[in-house]
């Protein structure tokens, strides 16, 4: 199937559909205001438009857009999935919207939802303890290896050393570097997972934790997790995991169970919460007992029947300046308490179901498997990312490229467990239509989006953040 993207016009401008501020402006003077001068001006140009070009200038731009309401995205690891919006409304009620610093007698119902959703997800995980304060996947990590460290430190250890496996996400090894460790980096053995006998040479006295994702980066879960699990341990080390590929165990096996100590979870996407575009994301810790002394302050709890703040007694302080991203957290409330249990578990019996699947339909190269939630092709003799771009001309967005680099050209794909047997099916005959084309096709795809090809070291390192900018350029 071939794709056209709207592409909009002004006047066969080949910019496409114009700025507001290209469009009709008004010029406001501006009163004298008791700022310094370089913070002020004396008049101000703003757009505009009347309702109908702005209803317009907005349903364009949507219309030159892909998400997953245009098609599958299956962009593996980050879980485009799509979410339902009975969340969105649930969090859009007018009761949800409460001031942050409202006192907590007068937020009971907020409170209480807050309470549910740490055990919910403690359950979920196996954890004795959740935080719902880090506000992204990222900053979950990092609270969770700041819990690491606070707990070595109480222990009077001064240990230097935190082990990530070499497909692990490139947030592991930077977070583990922000909190001031040294990466030591573990190879895969030539299953693609953890390397026992690798592992056991890199723990010792300085490791305080192994940061792991199971099922790990290229879908495979890891057989070896008790062992994984008591080497660390052994070590004096914590075992800290990964939340990103949760959806592939919902309510089939829990890393807690596994031998995990801390966690962060993905809720917006395992759960609900569209996941992309800079965020709104959440990034929930639980811990095992004997850590809940180390999370943020503030934490809820339930206390004589009413809910209330209160400072953990060896907190690492905070990491975000409320209690968590709100409306996020409540969209990931309604959509575990829609689901269920056996939701849950359906959801993540489609997830491992479609993910072998598609594998297994395409023409590329599957090194690996059997998988769950996602699995990793090889795109051979072409270019990955030029393969990637020429499937936007099919009607689907493409998978991450080039990465984790232990498979050559990489095709990182997660179909997610939302999409359907003809969904997928289109999914594969783009990717098989992709397989059968020639450098030179590939080299200048895309050609039927709205953008075409661009400049992406360019836009990386020198990005537009304003309009303003576009003046410059």
């Amino acid at each position: 199937m071939k794709y056209d993207q709207a592409r909009w016009t002004d006047d066969g401008d080949d910019r496409y559909e114009p700025l507001l501020s290209e469009k009709a402006n008004e010029t406001v003077e501006i009163e004298d205001a008791a700022l310094p001068d370089d913070l002020t001006r004396d008049s101000l140009t703003l757009p505009d438009p009347a309702e109908p070009e702005l209803a317009r200038h907005y349903t364009r731009l949507s219309q030159m857009n892909y998400g997953v309401e245009s098609g599958p995205f299956p962009l593996g690891s980050c879980t485009m999935k799509y979410n339902p919006s009975f969340t969105e409304d649930v969090a859009a009620r007018p009761d949800a919207a409460i001031h942050p610093d409202r006192p907590d007698a007068t937020v009971q119902g907020t409170l209480a939802l807050c309470h549910r959703l740490q055990d919910y997800l403690g359950r979920i995980g196996g954890m004795d303890a959740v935080t719902l304060q880090p506000p992204a996947g990222a900053a979950g990590e990092f609270t969770g290896i700041e819990i690491a460290k606070a707990y070595h430190e109480a222990n009077d250890e001064e240990r230097r050393e935190v082990v990530i496996p070499d497909s692990a996400h490139g947030t592991n090894f930077a977070t583990a570097a922000m909190a001031g460790y040294e990466v030591v980096e573990l190879p895969s053995d030539d299953d693609g997972r953890v390397d026992t006998e690798a592992l056991a040479a890199a723990v010792g006295d300085d490791t305080a934790a192994l940061m792991l994702t199971n099922p790990n980066t290229l879908g495979l879960f890891e057989r070896d997790i008790e062992e994984i699990a008591d080497l660390v341990h052994d070590a004096g080390g914590l075992l800290y995991y990964d939340g990103a590929n949760l959806n592939a165990l919902l309510g089939r096996a829990r890393p807690g169970d596994m031998g995990f100590d801390v966690m962060h979870y993905n809720v917006h996407k395992t759960f609900a919460t569209p996941h992309g575009g800079g965020g709104p994301g959440a990034g929930p810790v639980g811990v095992r007992e004997g850590l809940a002394r180390f999370l943020p302050n503030p934490h809820v709890r339930e206390r004589d029947g009413n809910y209330e703040y209160y400072e953990p007694e060896a907190s690492i302080g905070k990491v975000h300046g409320f209690y968590g991203n709100w409306p996020v957290l409540v969209k990931a409330f309604a959509y575990i308490a829609r689901l269920g249990d056996a939701g849950l578990r359906d959801a993540s019996a489609k997830a491992v179901l479609n993910a072998n699947y598609l594998a297994e339909q395409i023409d590329y190269d599957v090194p690996f498997g059997p998988f769950h939630h996602e699995f990793v092709a090889s795109a051979g003799e072409q270019d990955a990312a030029d393969a990637a771009k020429r499937m936007l001309d099919y009607g689907v967005h493409p998978p991450t490229t080039k990465w984790p680099e232990i498979v050559d050209e990489a095709l990182m794909t997660e179909p997610t467990e939302g999409e359907t047997k003809r969904s997928l099916d289109q999914l594969a005959a783009a990717f098989d239509a992709v397989a059968a084309e020639d450098d030179e096709t590939l080299a200048a795809a895309p050609s039927r989006p709205a953008a075409r090809r661009i400049d992406q070291v360019s836009a990386a390192r020198n990005p537009r953040l304003s309009w303003q900018a576009l003046d410059d350029a």
